[in-house]
């Protein structure tokens, strides 16, 4: 399922227009991505939780040459399945 596909579905299962559907979509992903900007995380009960995990500089290695390279600390989100969408998945 891309966007458009999940846009269409909000719109089929509230009886909201495309557009207005498209609205509350992109809502509910700038207002996430607002919230992990700023290093909170967001819980959606029966869902799941975003986050943010900071990921520590490193030292790898470029396959073709072999030779070190620094990877730069990074922040990257996460997220973790609650109950209830594991049990309706399985």
């Amino acid at each position: 399922m891309n966007k458009n596909d999940l846009i269409a579905a909000v719109s089929s299962i509230t009886e909201l227009s495309k557009a207005d559907a498209t609205k509350a979509v992109d809502g509910v992903l700038e207002a996430v991505t607002g919230s992990l900007k700023e290093g909170n995380e967001v819980r959606l009960v029966g869902f799941g939780t975003f986050s943010v995990a900071h990921r520590k500089a490193s030292t790898g290695r470029n396959p073709r040459t072999g030779e070190s390279i620094q990877i730069p600390a990074s922040n990257q989100p996460k997220f973790k399945a609650g109950k209830a969408l594991k049990d309706a998945v399985n």
